[in-house]
């Protein structure tokens, strides 16, 4: 008898051990189609957009050009670019993820252009091309914001790299948010709030959209460090643990610093995103309930303070009282200060259930349609259903990072994967309440459909960092994820430990 005779032929179990051990399936020819899927769908829109805008000032029919796909075209042309650097660099990402800002980036990208032909004479609005006006910059900032993404996707093989400079990114964060309320104003200040540097000649950045990203960055880092001594309690009262007296001091220290950014540069919605990211980042931590109450009372004990101040003393407290004045009744004045927010509420009304379609409203009667109040102009031509679907949308979005924070195996990417999502929902919370009248009005952009290159530019670099942590979460434990340096000395990660690296 042969030596081979003598191997025993495979057991059930050991083949049920094999087909266990295979690895799983990385769903890139998913995230392809679903990609696919959004751009047509974003060609659809722009089809019926000129059908709409083209046929209102002309006296034929309906008009289409014969090149209405091109924006859509480029569109996929960069995020196909951007998938295959995801199917290379972070194979085992959420397939979800990419689709789902592709389609958003892209509609906000149909509907600035939509608003461009609107503003084109009649006979010109044939003509306009791709890359003309707030649509063909909105789409040369996408390609501007992808690269930096598939940069990042690059250089960054691993997000716990982040945490070692976690320090210089907090300090770096906090200047960049300050930075605007001690400039001049007329270098800082647009429509009241003092948001923006402004270049003269070059153009205006909003540093507090990438500010958000550092901060979130150091919180996650800092809160892992720290969590067991934030954890503790001292008292316990209608059966919720509140913590120490002495361990109060970062939440009282970045409450000060929100209101410092309420009252110097004008603006609630900033304010409230950075208070509420270190507060839920928090409790994401220690998972105490008591750090959301503390957090809520000293945010709202915060307003009201500012609001009274406002009041009586004006000063730097007035634009937020007279913020809260519009908010509390627009039509009291609806030619002047309440302007705007009766225009957002009288184009919301308009859309109704249904909307007049894509192309078929008047969204240039409401002010800042292009940037503050594109919900508001989106929402008379998509209705209350279309807004819902780009709502869920969002809502996906957000799910599949905090999926990824609870999949990843590393506390500081749990904490970041967690505060990165809900600073994304938080933003579109505060800018969707606002032009709706369920809170003051505030200076926030809507995530990848306003115009504007600093916030379209920072949050696909915050949608690259949770494709690289969901890449982790989802990597098959041993599986490398790519060297990094240690202490001088190149060290293969393999999965994903269970401790930040220090």
């Amino acid at each position: 008898m042969t030596a081979a005779a003598d191997v025993p032929a495979p057991t059930p179990a050991a083949a049920g051990e094999a087909s266990r051990t295979r690895p799983p399936r990385t769903r890139r020819n998913t995230e392809l189609a679903l990609l696919l899927a959004a751009m047509a769908i974003v060609a659809i829109y722009l089809a019926v957009v000129e059908a709409n805008v083209l046929a209102a000032g002309a006296d034929e029919g309906i008009t289409v050009t014969s090149d209405f796909w091109m924006p859509a075209a480029v569109l996929t042309v960069v995020f196909v670019a951007l998938h295959v650097v995801v199917r290379y660099r972070a194979r085992y990402a959420d397939p979800a993820l990419l689709p789902s800002v592709a389609l958003l980036n892209g509609l906000g990208v149909g509907y600035l252009r939509r608003l461009d032909l609107s503003d084109t004479p009649v006979a010109e609005r044939a003509s306009l091309t791709t890359f003309a006006g707030a649509g063909g910059r909105q789409l040369a900032w996408t390609l501007a914001a992808v690269v930096g993404a598939a940069v990042l996707l690059l250089v960054v093989r691993d997000h716990r790299v982040v945490s070692r400079y976690a320090y210089t990114l907090g300090l770096t964060g906090i200047v960049l948010v300050m930075l605007p309320a001690i400039l001049p104003r007329r270098f800082s200040e647009i429509n009241g709030a003092k948001l923006w540097i402004i270049l003269p000649g070059v153009g205006q950045i909003q540093p507090g959209e990438f500010a958000k990203l550092l901060l979130v960055s150091f919180f996650a880092y800092y809160l892992v460090r720290k969590r067991e001594v934030l954890s503790l309690a001292s008292r316990r009262f209608l059966g919720i643990d509140f913590p120490r007296g002495r361990d109060l001091g970062p939440v009282v220290a970045v409450w000060a610093l929100s209101l410092m950014v309420l009252v110097f540069e004008k603006d609630l919605g900033t304010a409230l995103l950075f208070f509420g990211m270190f507060v839920v980042t928090l409790y994401i931590a220690t998972e105490r309930v008591s750090w959301l109450i503390i957090g809520v009372l000293l945010f709202f004990g915060g307003a009201t303070l500012a609001y009274s101040l406002g009041g009586t003393l004006g000063g730097p407290f007035a634009n937020f009282y007279q913020r809260v004045q519009i908010w509390q009744d627009p039509f009291a004045d609806p030619n002047d200060r309440g302007y705007q927010l009766v225009q957002s509420l009288l184009g919301l009304g308009t859309g109704g259930l249904f909307g007049a379609g894509p192309g078929g409203g008047e969204p240039g009667i409401v002010p800042l349609a292009h940037s503050d109040f594109v919900i508001a102009g989106l929402g008379e031509e998509i209705g209350l259903f279309g807004l819902t679907a780009l709502l869920v949308v969002y809502l996906l979005i957000v799910e599949r990072g905090i999926r990824a924070g609870l999949q990843v195996r590393d506390s500081f990417g749990k904490l970041l994967a967690g505060g990165l999502s809900f600073t994304l929902g938080l933003q579109v919370f505060v800018i969707v309440g606002g032009v709706s009248k369920l809170i003051p009005l505030t200076g926030q952009t809507t995530p990848f459909l306003s115009a504007g290159g600093s916030s379209l530019m920072a949050n696909w670099l915050l949608v690259a960092m949770l494709l690289r942590i969901s890449d982790a979460a989802r990597r098959p434990a041993g599986m490398p994820a790519g060297p990094l340096q240690v202490g001088g000395a190149p060290m293969q990660l393999q999965g994903a430990p269970t401790e930040v690296l220090r």
